[in-house]
């Protein structure tokens, strides 16, 4: 989790991704944040993401992200 948070952090700095809950809801993440993220979970975490999987609830916090990409394992 330490790893995703790094690298969301560098995506986008200005952003809490310790206790932000609704991301895509609120309109902090836009199209272009999540293709890439979408890029850097698949390469930090060699995971593939499929279209089927970029929905919000995935991305709506850091938490969502990490389950999805445990699951994807």
């Amino acid at each position: 989790m330490d790893k995703l948070l790094e690298l969301l952090g560098e995506i986008r700095p200005d952003v809490d991704f310790e206790n932000e809950t609704a991301l895509i809801d609120k309109g902090i993440l836009d199209s272009l944040n999540i293709l890439e993220i979408v890029s850097e979970l698949s390469d930090a975490f060699d995971v593939d993401i499929s279209p089927a999987d970029i929905i919000p609830v995935n991305f709506n916090s850091a938490a969502a992200m990490w389950a999805m990409i445990q699951k994807l394992k």
